[in-house]
C-alpha cells in the first residue's frame, strides 16, 4: 500500500493559521500528490489563508462557513464544477464559547452547549452528506478529537461533551459510508499549541502533565499528528475505518 495521492482531491477544514493540525495535513496532502482545496470561514480569515495556500502550488481556497447549510450546499456544488471528484474530506474544525471553557462544566450554558455541538460535532455529518455523493470512487473523511472526550480534562468542559459525540459520530458515520467504500476515523491527537488551544485555561499545565505521563516522555509534534492524517487518507489505511488513532506520545494508556 502506498501513500501516495496523486490523481486523488481533497478539500481540508479548519485552516487556521501555520500552527493548526489541519495546516500539518494539508502540507502532507500536498507532499503526497494529492490536489487541494482548503476552505476558510469568513472574510476576516481569507487573507491568512491565502497566504499560506501560496505555498502549496496547485491549491484553491473557498470560503465556507459550516455552520451554515446554504455555504455548504454552495461549496460542494462549486468543488464538483472544480474537480468533479472528491477523494478526501479532513475536518478540523471545533468551537467553544469562551466562558464554557473557564470554571465547573456544571454551569456551561444551553446556548454555549448548542453551539459547541453544532460547529464542533454536526458539522462533520453536514460535511460527511455533502461529500458523499462526490466520493464516486470511495473515499477517506478524516477528523479531529482528543481524549478530553473519554477523561476528565478540567476546563475542557464541553468540548469534552462534544468530542465524545463525535467520536460516536464517526462510528454511525463510518457504519452509513462503509457501503460506499468511504471510511470515517478519527485522529485523537494530544495538546498542541494551536490558535483554538489558547481558549483552553491552564493549557500550559496540560502540556507539562502530558509530557510527564506519556511513555514517551514528551509532547506530540504537530507533524506527527499531520503525517496520520495522509496516512488516514491514503490506501495505505484501506481496511480502517469506524477507528479512533491516538496520536499523543501514549498519554492515553496511563492510569496516573
Amino acid at each position: 500500500m502506498s501513500f501516495n495521492l496523486e490523481g486523488r482531491t481533497a478539500v481540508v477544514f479548519g485552516v487556521a493559521n501555520k500552527r493548526s493540525i489541519a495546516w500539518s495535513i494539508a502540507q502532507g496532502l500536498h507532499k503526497a500528490g494529492a490536489q487541494l482545496a482548503i476552505t476558510y470561514q469568513n472574510e476576516r480569515l481569507a487573507l491568512e489563508a491565502k497566504d499560506l495556500i501560496v505555498s502549496l502550488p496547485g491549491a484553491e481556497a473557498f470560503q465556507c462557513d459550516v455552520s451554515k447549510d446554504d455555504e455548504i450546499d454552495r461549496l460542494f456544488a462549486t468543488l464538483k464544477e472544480r474537480y468533479g471528484k472528491l477523494h478526501v474530506l479532513v475536518h478540523s474544525i471545533a468551537f467553544a464559547p469562551a466562558e464554557a471553557l473557564k470554571g465547573e462544566f456544571v454551569a456551561t450554558t444551553r446556548e454555549s452547549f448548542r453551539i459547541a455541538h453544532d460547529v464542533s460535532v454536526y458539522s462533520l455529518v453536514a460535511l460527511a452528506r455533502a461529500a458523499a455523493p462526490l466520493m464516486e470512487d470511495g473515499g477517506s473523511i478524516v477528523t479531529l478529537t482528543y481524549n478530553g472526550s473519554q477523561r476528565v480534562v478540567p476546563r475542557y468542559n464541553v468540548m469534552g461533551v462534544a468530542k465524545a459525540a463525535l467520536e460516536c459520530c464517526v462510528r454511525y458515520l463510518a457504519y452509513d459510508l462503509g457501503k460506499r467504500n468511504i471510511r470515517v476515523n478519527a485522529i485523537s491527537a494530544g495538546p498542541v499549541k494551536t490558535l483554538s488551544a489558547r481558549g483552553i485555561a491552564d493549557f500550559s499545565d496540560m502540556l507539562k502533565a502530558h509530557a510527564e505521563r506519556a511513555p514517551l516522555k514528551r509532547n506530540v509534534n504537530v507533524n506527527e499528528v499531520g503525517a496520520t492524517g495522509v496516512f488516514l487518507a491514503s490506501d495505505a489505511s484501506s481496511g480502517t475505518t469506524g477507528a479512533v488513532i491516538y496520536v499523543d506520545c501514549g498519554y492515553n494508556i496511563m492510569g496516573f
